[in-house]
């Protein structure tokens, strides 16, 4: 079990806030196994983040093809080094990583936030940021989706 988190010590200044667009039946893989995997396995978004940084997984469906329609945040976690490695997942496939420690926490249907948040509100065609699979949000959105995720593992400032 993760410990509670303090905004005021975990979220501070200098740090960065992602959502990485994932199916959720991926984004279980990466929770199990400690890592993050984005946009098919390439390196650039994953050197866009720093030790220290936040990554949220939103997930449009549960899995890649063919999977159910999810529109749910579903996992968050902390970038834990500056090391981006490759992992040969076949002889045809060997995707860039890094490592991420994640808590424990609750799905999230956009749905409930749209309005909530600076990225989003006001927005009938929210789901255009979320093209590029990889983007960086501010901290008020980071916040107000974290503490949705994981309720009482978090403390207010």
């Amino acid at each position: 079990m993760a410990p509670q988190l303090d905004v005021e010590a975990e979220f501070g200044k200098g740090n960065h806030y992602w959502i990485s667009v994932v199916s959720a039946s991926h984004v279980e893989k990466g929770v199990e196994g400690g890592f993050a995997q984005l946009c098919h396995g390439k390196a650039a978004p994953l050197r866009r983040m720093n030790a220290g940084d936040w990554l949220i997984y939103y997930s449009p469906r549960t899995s890649l093809h063919g999977g159910k329609v999810l529109q749910a945040f579903t996992a968050i976690g902390r970038v834990v080094d500056n090391q981006v490695y490759t992992y040969r997942m076949s002889d045809s496939f060997v995707p860039y990583r890094r490592n991420v420690q994640y808590y424990p926490c609750q799905q999230v249907k956009i749905a409930d936030l749209l309005d909530q948040l600076i990225l989003t509100r006001g927005q009938a065609r929210w789901g255009y940021h979320f093209r590029y699979g990889h983007l960086q949000i501010q901290r008020e959105d980071f916040l107000k989706i974290a503490v949705a995720m994981l309720g009482a593992e978090i403390e207010t400032c």
